[in-house]
């Protein structure tokens, strides 16, 4: 039984308008998402700035409402629970933001950041304890151990990246949405980042949900990758297949997209025509049809059914039924 499923979870937000604030349309940021996160596994959702992949890992955590579907962790329905009914699963499911520099509240010291859940979730422990839990921590994630008593301005972008991770590990989670961090760290600390959030996974069985836009980066944390697009999952696969035997056009462009370390090997570049459409307005049949090269005239007509095309290996398009 996976640690997580997810089954046709939506979240629209309302176009409104007028004097009277009508609502004229929605806005489709996830639109009918299905996966499951195994217990240990690290899987990930990749796929271009806004196509609805912070907003799923907001809308799993029960941060946002979904407006259809269900989030199932630890065999339990969690979509519809009330603040006070989420306050206990809280402890288990946590979050590493993708703003290092917004996400730490600049007036708390980093031990009172760090510190806050372990009072709230565990008020029995004294405030040694709870200091001597946080300098443990802090020396986790490879911080130095005067730390407690600094601010979030004396860190760097990588350094408070950290203390976002210790503040995440710190009430002993299962689950962990880790939500784009490192797009906003130079490229030297996004690899220390990784290595980190890796050797963490192995040392405490943590199982992440990964959101990416680098197909670059998720290929040496995950086990599992979806591909997003336009609020919905195109192509899920395990790494070694996704990266080997890619399906969707989609896939295919974002992989072309990925720089090669070896100069003698040359890779065709797939350049998408367009922009993404607004999920306010998303496109008849296949939402990638007015961007794909292997477009024919069903693709505009019929939405494709997901397809099975190996063990674990799903697509939807309809080349891949073919």
């Amino acid at each position: 039984m996976p640690l997580l499923r997810v089954e046709n979870l939506k979240k629209y937000y309302p176009i409104r308008r007028g004097v009277f604030r009508h609502v004229v349309g929605y806005v489709r940021a996830v639109d009918g998402v299905d996966f499951a996160v195994e217990r240990g596994q690290c899987f990930s959702l990749v796929g271009e700035s806004g196509c609805g992949k912070t907003t799923t890992g907001r809308t799993i955590l029960n941060l946002q409402k979904a407006d259809d579907g269900t989030v199932t962790f630890k065999d339990r329905n969690i979509t519809n629970l009330s603040p006070g009914e989420m306050r206990p699963i809280r402890r288990n499911m946590q979050i590493i933001f993708q703003d290092p520099y917004g996400s730490l509240n600049p007036r708390f010291t980093v031990g009172r950041i760090i510190g806050e859940g372990i009072s709230i979730f565990e008020p029995e422990l004294s405030k040694a304890d709870r200091a001597g839990r946080v300098r443990e921590l802090l020396r986790i994630v490879g911080l130095p151990p005067d730390s407690p008593r600094r601010y979030p301005h004396e860190f760097s972008g990588g350094q408070r990246q950290r203390i976002g991770i210790a503040r995440a590990i710190a009430l002993n989670p299962e689950f962990i949405v880790c939500d784009e961090p490192v797009s906003a760290l130079d490229v030297s600390v996004q690899a220390q980042i990784i290595n980190l959030l890796s050797d963490l996974r192995e040392k405490y069985d943590l199982s992440y949900l990964f959101i990416a836009h680098d197909l670059a980066v998720v290929k040496h944390i995950s086990d599992h990758v979806a591909v997003m697009y336009l609020g919905k999952i195109m192509e899920s696969a395990p790494k070694e297949e996704l990266f080997g035997n890619p399906q969707h056009p989609y896939t295919l462009a974002l992989l072309s997209a990925v720089p090669v370390p070896d100069p003698k090997v040359r890779r065709d570049r797939i350049v998408l025509k367009g922009s993404v459409p607004s999920p306010a307005d998303p496109p008849s049949g296949c939402p990638f049809h007015p961007r794909c090269n292997q477009v024919d005239a069903r693709c505009s007509k019929e939405s494709p059914a997901v397809v099975e095309v190996s063990p674990g290996h799903t697509v939807r398009c309809f080349r891949a039924s073919r």
